[in-house]
């Protein structure tokens, strides 16, 4: 078995970075290393999920057709409450999502970090059985209300 361990993002100002991976994200902060210039945060599933290093000034991601990381999908919560609750503080905390979809094992909020990288936060269906049922390869992805 392969378990993703962590992913690595280089961010212009950390503390700016810190706030929104513990806001929206829910990470908390494990340490910080590197001399202050970095830091690692943590869901509880190990020992850190998310290693962020500050560099400063420098060029975002590139978007649109390109070759590297789409984006990075966190899930939030178990249920579609989680995610209702989840929708409406990005709101109030004045993060605008670029939208919302429902992919029939799971239903997602998109936005963008404060350095431009796309991040998804998902509960997975808790009633659909993807270990047996592979229909859900083929459904449409579909639109989804959160209000």
């Amino acid at each position: 078995m392969t378990t993703l361990g962590h992913i690595v993002y280089y961010v212009r100002d950390l503390e700016t970075s810190l706030k929104f991976y513990h806001e929206v994200v829910g990470l908390d902060v494990r340490g910080r290393i590197f001399n202050n210039q970095a830091a690692i945060l943590t869901g509880g599933s190990t020992h850190h999920e998310l290693l962020l290093i500050e560099v400063g000034e420098a060029e975002g991601p590139l978007h649109g057709r390109r070759v590297g990381l789409y984006h990075a999908g966190w899930k939030i919560g178990d249920s579609i409450d989680d995610l209702k609750k989840l929708y409406k503080k990005l709101l109030e905390l004045g993060y605008t999502p670029d939208g919302v979809s429902d992919h029939t094992i799971s239903q997602s909020i998109y936005l963008r970090d404060p350095d431009g990288n796309e991040v998804e936060l998902y509960v997975d269906d808790p009633d659909y059985d993807w270990k047996n049922d592979s229909r859900w390869l083929d459904a449409p992805v579909k639109p989804l209300d959160l209000s």
